[in-house]
């Protein structure tokens, strides 16, 4: 099997980094793999950082799996939001280092985690399904409500609006925006911090905070199963 995710354990955190050819794409591999990494994180009672690589952290759903046929593409889509799902009420906080453009599935999986640092430059963020001619899963459309800044809702969903780091922190896909010299500090400084949390704590009143659109959530990917793009 080739290896397409990462698993480092460092003294404070893990971190879990996906490194899938050029677009770093989300494929049944991909989420298979991150999922075997995100079981090893609970195992160690581990903070997570979730990364991609060099200039990219990932540009969404492995398009040949996607444009292969109706019903491999509900089946890969299906699987990402049950992904997001599970990140969204994972046990130990969740940090998103967003090495570079993040669309699509990129971009949801920022909206899945519970803080994400972004890399100041040139990079793409957003949801570009309406762009390319896909109609946004009921999963996708209720994860970008819930997490989204309501203002920049209907031009991230509808519109297909692609922002820079600067404007996707205040779109609400980022939280925190450095430069590259200072990337790797301040992630290992957020997720040493975030490890200090009392654990329980951050579970329950994360589960608390988000039952709402966790409860959404297991509606859509019912709906959308069986559905189509």
């Amino acid at each position: 099997m080739t290896k397409l995710v990462s698993y480092r354990a460092k003294e404070a955190y893990a971190v879990i980094a996906i490194d899938n050819g050029k677009a770093n794409a989300i494929s049944h591999e991909v989420i298979d793999q991150l999922n075997l990494c995100l079981d090893k994180a609970e195992e160690d009672k581990k903070v997570v950082v979730l990364a991609g690589k060099e200039g990219i952290f990932s540009a969404g759903y492995d398009l040949s799996i996607m444009k292969n046929s109706m019903e491999s593409a509900m089946e890969l889509v299906e699987k990402g939001s049950t992904l997001s799902r599970r990140l969204l009420s994972f046990p130990t906080p969740v940090i998103a280092a967003c090495t570079g453009h993040a669309v699509a599935k990129g971009a949801f999986l920022l909206l899945s985690v519970d803080y994400r640092i972004g890399l100041k430059g040139e990079f793409k963020i957003g949801l570009n399904e309406v762009a390319i001619g896909m109609t946004m899963h009921n999963a996708g459309i209720e994860l970008a409500r819930g997490r989204l800044q309501s203002v920049y809702f209907n031009r991230s969903v509808i519109n297909a609006e692609i922002f820079s780091p600067k404007y996707a922190l205040d779109a609400g896909f980022l939280d925190l925006v450095v430069k590259p010299k200072k990337f790797e500090k301040t992630v290992h400084k957020v997720a040493k911090a975030m490890s200090s949390l009392n654990m329980t704590a951050h579970r329950q009143t994360k589960l608390k905070a988000r039952q709402g659109l966790l409860d959404t959530l297991d509606e859509c990917i019912q709906k959308d199963r069986g559905g189509s793009l």
